[in-house]
C-alpha cells in the first residue's frame, strides 16, 4: 500500500456526550489518554495529526491540529469531512452507540421527568468511513469486558478494518482513565501481537510501528 512521504493521520479521541435534555447527558468513562497519546507519538515521527476530540481534560499535543466535538454526531461529521485527505484513521475514541430519540429543551423536573427513555443508534463512523476508503488504512479499538479476542475479530471483519486493538477494560489498572494499558492488536491479515502491560506512551508508539513500517 503506497503511502505518501509525509503521513496524514486523523485520531479520535476520548469519549462524546449524548443530551438527554441541557444538564444531563448519556457518556462513557473515556479520558482520551490513549488517543492522545497516539497522537504525541505520531507528531514524533514527522507526521501531521488531525485529532479529533470529544470532551476531556489533556493538554493539546503540541502541533496536532485539534477539532473538539461533544456528540457522537459532532464527530461522525467531523472525520467525515477530514476522511478523503487523510493516510490513517486511528479510531480511540469510545463514541456512544445510542442517544435519547427526543432531546429536552430544558432542564426536565425529577418529579416530572420520564422513567423510560427511547433510545436511537447514532452513526456508525467506522462503518461509513469503510465504504467510501480508498488508499486509507483503517484501525479500530474495542473496548470489551468479556471475550476480548473473539469480540475484537468480529468488528475487524464487520468493520472491514486493517487492524483492531482491544482491551478488557474490566481489568483494575487498564483501559479507561488509566495510565497504563495491555492490548491485542489483531490484523486483517491474521497478525496477533500482545503488548503490555505499559505506559500508554510507550504502547502508541509501537503499535504506529505495526500500523506502518
Amino acid at each position: 500500500m503506497a503511502i505518501a512521504s509525509t503521513i496524514r493521520c486523523l485520531i479520535t479521541a476520548g469519549p462524546t456526550r449524548e443530551y438527554l435534555d441541557p444538564v444531563r447527558f448519556l457518556s462513557n468513562p473515556s479520558t482520551g489518554k490513549m488517543g492522545f497519546a497516539i497522537a504525541e507519538a505520531a507528531l514524533e515521527r514527522g507526521w501531521t495529526v488531525d485529532l479529533v476530540a470529544g470532551p476531556v481534560a489533556l493538554t493539546e499535543p503540541d502541533g496536532a491540529i485539534l477539532y473538539p466535538v461533544e456528540t457522537a454526531e459532532e464527530m461522525f461529521h467531523q472525520v467525515d469531512a477530514l476522511f478523503d485527505v487523510c493516510d490513517i484513521l486511528i479510531m480511540t475514541a469510545a463514541v456512544s452507540d445510542f442517544r435519547p430519540v427526543r432531546k429536552l429543551s430544558q432542564k426536565a423536573k425529577k418529579e416530572t421527568a420520564e422513567m423510560v427513555i427511547e433510545l436511537e443508534r447514532t452513526p456508525d463512523i467506522l462503518a461509513s468511513m469503510a465504504e467510501r476508503k480508498a488508499h486509507q488504512i483503517m484501525v479500530g479499538f474495542a473496548a470489551e469486558t468479556e471475550n476480548l479476542e473473539n469480540h475484537a475479530r468480529e468488528k475487524l471483519i464487520a468493520k472491514q478494518l486493517d487492524w483492531i486493538v482491544a482491551n478488557n477494560v474490566a481489568m483494575a489498572g487498564q483501559g479507561f482513565a488509566a495510565d497504563d494499558n495491555i492490548v491485542l492488536l489483531l490484523g486483517a491479515n491474521g497478525e496477533r501481537f500482545e503488548l503490555g502491560p505499559d505506559r500508554k506512551q510507550v504502547i502508541a508508539s509501537q503499535l504506529l510501528g505495526y500500523f506502518i513500517d
